[in-house]
């Protein structure tokens, strides 16, 4: 009963009705302003905003037509190999000769090129069909050296033209001399087969090591060409590596991807 009364008592006190009712505090409407502020901004650069993005994936030095595999067209024994890892042979080089049950055959390269690979040796018995050299096919020592990276399939769509593309070589200290510059030439837009990868590098191996996680694109990037450095190519650093590249030399290459509004990633 005691506390009803003071209730009462309480409701029709008058005391304080004249005073201003206080719905937030001050720094209530500071931090309220602030989150206003936060999500307009965020709103502006979902729209209006870009994000880089790049991927990165497996790559070789190669020259622009890539290798061919010289098969033997005929059974018998190698008597004599005439040619040597490195060196560059016109078309119709004598590479091999073979003792064969009608004579002598001599083996020759198809197209002019350097050898990268002999698999040949003397007293061996090749059959008609073996792979016998692998041959890049480069006429000229100053032919330029493009990149091939074997990008994943998925990503392939989102490389644009000319996109910038940053190569680390195996054969190149990257800390010291940095990463080799060039942008992408051209798009495969087919899958690579291990079979078809070999058949441009001329290396069965590299076929299987490029498409162990899937069937990737092929990717030409044209190295970015300079005078003042000694490979002749340019560099993240300044002079590079003070000594020339070779073809057939693994890299990994970095290709910068289309840039997305964040938008994208919300919508469907």
């Amino acid at each position: 009963m005691q506390f009803r009364q003071q209730a009462l008592a309480k409701l029709q006190s008058p005391e304080e009705l004249d005073l201003p009712v206080r719905l937030a505090r001050p720094q209530g409407w500071l931090a309220l302003g602030v989150t206003v502020v936060v999500m307009a901004a965020a709103s502006v650069w979902a729209v209006t905003g870009s994000v880089a993005s790049t991927v990165s994936a497996q790559a070789v030095l190669t020259h622009g037509q890539g290798s061919y595999l010289l098969q033997s067209p005929v059974t018998g024994q190698v008597t004599a190999v005439l040619a040597k890892e490195g060196e560059r042979l016109p078309a119709g080089a004598p590479v091999l000769r073979v003792r064969t049950a009608q004579g002598d055959a001599t083996v020759r390269a198809v197209a002019a090129g350097r050898v990268t690979a002999l698999a040949a040796t003397i007293g061996q018995i090749i059959r008609t069909g073996t792979d016998v050299a692998a041959v890049e096919k480069v006429a000229h020592a100053s032919d330029p050296l493009y990149a091939t990276v074997y990008v994943p399939a998925e990503n392939a769509a989102a490389i644009p033209a000319h996109a910038p593309v940053d190569l680390t070589v195996s054969s190149v200290p990257t800390e010291r001399y940095g990463v080799l510059r060039g942008h992408v030439r051209s798009v495969d837009r087919a899958a690579q087969s291990p079979q078809s990868i070999a058949a441009f590098l001329g290396d069965s191996q590299l076929g299987e090591q490029f498409t162990r996680k899937g069937r990737p694109v092929a990717v030409l990037v044209a190295l970015d060409r300079s005078s003042a450095t000694r490979s002749g190519y340019r560099w993240s650093t300044g002079d590079g590596p003070p000594y020339r590249l070779d073809s057939m030399t693994l890299a990994s290459g970095s290709v910068r991807l289309a840039d997305q509004r964040p938008l994208d990633w919300l919508l469907p």
